[in-house]
């Protein structure tokens, strides 16, 4: 006697998914290099030159991760002009929770009133704002929900060592978030993504939160970071990786009206607006000046600044690039919202 297994059905068809609304929170602190340079012995003018920044955000106390992952939501579910309770699901991208569980996305899903919405965290360091837009899209494309909130939301500042001459000048705080739904035309582009655990060793953790044994380390774990080895990697990686974005999308580089990358270090984007071809046509995020390196609130946070400023526009076609510790990066070409 023979049986057969019952097969799976799956009848839903397949739609287009967009960016609907965007929402930042910047902490009121803006934090100055001489006050970085105070406690490390670098000269201020160094660390503009190494980096481009001049000043970047510390949250303060009352800016708790969930709290500042909260505003950016609600701004921009604001901006879409859709509820709370049409939200299917809440992903938050962050590698800075304190805490292992419950994820971030739960506190945020509850405080906004999302009752229905499914709620998880990602962790790809700075990638992980990119490859959360990668898995909104799919879910809203394959008709699993109607609506996904995605956020980057850091408190870099506490997993920083503000006496490292190494990473004390580069990161800082912030949150972002953007609401991805369905459309009438392609909105959000084919991702590209990759991990090379061969590198893993340039961008990590001092230490984990135990020593194999069950034991916490007497100091919290910080982020050490090789900068010449992530430079390298940055700079032969990310812009292959840009072209195959834009070829999958079907858009040249001449059709760009932005370039957001993730905000690490203003050397890394020079190059890869060069390598690119990018013109002044381009208009290419450089919010780093002022708010550093947000992990993966960096790069809703500098989306936001080209739109307010008026250097790029909504329905811009838009090439969004993240990468970070892993080492890992993730794109797409997406139209502004």
């Amino acid at each position: 006697m023979t049986t057969t297994t019952p097969a799976i059905r799956d009848t839903q068809e397949l739609r287009q998914s967009r960016l609907l609304g965007l929402g930042v929170h910047r902490p009121e602190r803006s934090v100055p290099n001489t006050e970085i340079a105070g406690r490390t012995g670098l000269d201020p003018a160094w660390i503009e030159s190494r980096s481009g920044i001049r000043s970047r955000r510390y949250a303060s106390a009352d800016e708790t991760l969930p709290a500042m992952a909260t505003a950016a939501a609600e701004k921009a579910l604001a901006a879409a002009g859709i509820g709370a309770d049409q939200i299917g699901t809440v992903i938050v991208a962050t590698i800075t929770s304190m805490e292992q569980m419950p994820a971030v996305a739960v506190e945020v899903a509850h405080r906004i009133g999302a009752r229905q919405a499914a709620a998880f965290d990602i962790s790809a360091a700075c990638a992980g704002f990119c490859h959360a837009v990668a898995l909104a899209s799919d879910l809203v494309r394959m008709r699993r929900t109607d609506y996904v909130l995605v956020i980057g939301a850091e408190r870099m500042t506490d997993i920083l060592d503000h006496t490292d001459r190494d990473t004390a000048f580069l990161f800082a705080d912030g949150a972002g978030a953007v609401l991805v739904g369905p459309s009438d035309e392609v909105g959000i582009g084919p991702v590209v993504w990759q991990a090379d655990g061969s590198r893993n060793a340039a961008l990590k953790m001092t230490d984990p939160w135990h020593d194999g044994t069950g034991a916490r380390p007497d100091d919290r774990p910080a982020i050490t970071m090789s900068g010449w080895r992530v430079y390298r990697w940055a700079t032969d990686e990310i812009v292959p990786a840009a072209r195959r974005m834009l070829e999958r999308a079907g858009v040249t580089v001449d059709q760009l009206g932005a370039l957001i990358p993730h905000q690490a270090n203003m050397l890394i984007t020079d190059v890869v607006v060069e390598q690119l071809g990018l013109t002044g046509r381009t208009a290419v995020a450089r919010d780093i000046v002022t708010s550093g390196n947000s992990s993966a609130a960096s790069i809703p946070l500098a989306m936001e600044e080209l739109l307010s400023s008026g250097k790029a526009h909504s329905g811009d076609l838009a090439l969004l690039i993240g990468f970070g510790a892993g080492l890992v990066y993730a794109g797409q070409v997406v139209r502004l919202p």
